[in-house]
């Protein structure tokens, strides 16, 4: 009984950690993500795409057309409020609250934070703006949350149908900012489709939940390699029997499909179990069948 509750006091020890860390995580990508938008996107005047992009657009709209100051901060949260309210159905109920928090954060930094424009340069400001922008989101990400608008989209499709749903978000930012070049001129849509794409590569580099790897394993102890597998990954494997034709000894071939943030633990834990074992990486570009992704809280 005592083990029990030890059990469970390290349990809730570790979800508060995580908690207090995914908390930071949020709030420091708020703050960056509101002073990339200060910084780098209002001093080059790009539509960076997104439901950030959007709010932007209807914000120069007003102002352009109909003299009207908008708020970033309404016009970010409305527009927000559906996906919202499909994530927490769908997508998970802690992972939207964090989002929320995301969102709320920094829309009303946005709106409160001065402009400090760093460069005038228009392409370093697509260029960096973007890697700064594309890092913001993957703290966000790497918190389990989200900034919000397409992002939820992206998890949503690549939950449910298993795809690396980014370069479709890609060409939905892309037309917005064709509407943006049609009103404001192609130059500074141009430009922001550098933002853009800089932001998304980003995102592929720091980002690989939903990137699949196939691991080809050889190695003499099978049996402990199939559960570490299982244990840090939740996935199963198939064992291939074979023969090593440098000693002409049997071996076994473990065949498994892992997401790429996975790889560097099982490969570490397998060696040391077999520190013989010879591992094969091989990127995976399509997978049907059922693959476990662990949900979001």
């Amino acid at each position: 009984m005592r083990v029990e509750k030890d059990d469970i006091t390290r349990y809730k020890m570790r979800e508060l950690k995580r908690d207090i860390t995914r908390i930071f995580l949020v709030i420091a990508a708020s703050i960056i993500m509101a002073i990339n938008i200060k910084s780098f996107v209002r001093a080059g005047n790009l539509i960076p795409g997104g439901f950030t992009g959007v709010s932007l657009l209807i914000m120069e709209v007003a102002k352009k057309y109909f003299d009207i100051s908008l708020s970033y901060a309404v016009i970010n949260l409305l527009l927000n409020s559906v996906p919202v309210i499909i994530s927490f159905k769908v997508i998970g109920k802690k992972f939207t609250i964090y989002s929320c928090i995301m969102i709320l954060t920094s829309s009303l930094l946005t709106d409160i934070l001065p402009v400090y424009p760093i460069t005038y340069d228009v392409l370093l400001i697509s260029i960096f703006g973007g890697i700064v922008n594309g890092t913001a989101i993957s703290m966000c990400l790497f918190a389990d949350a989200t900034s919000g608008g397409t992002d939820f989209i992206a998890i949503f499709l690549s939950e449910k149908f298993g795809v690396d749903a980014w370069n479709y978000i890609l060409i939905a930012n892309a037309i917005v900012l064709l509407v943006a070049g049609g009103l404001f001129g192609w130059d500074k849509a141009l430009y922001s489709i550098i933002f853009q794409f800089t932001s998304t590569e980003v995102l592929h580099v720091c980002y690989k939940r939903y990137k699949r790897n196939t691991l080809f394993i050889i190695t003499n102890s099978p049996e402990e390699v199939v559960k570490i597998i299982y244990r840090y990954t939740g996935h199963g494997a198939t064992n291939i029997a074979g023969i090593g034709t440098h000693e002409n000894k049997p071996r076994t071939l473990i065949y498994s499909v892992v997401s790429s943030d996975q790889v560097k633990k099982v490969i570490s834990k397998v060696k040391e179990v077999d520190e013989s074992v010879f591992v094969n990486v091989v990127k995976t570009e399509q997978l049907d069948g059922n693959f476990y992704v662990k949900p979001n809280d």
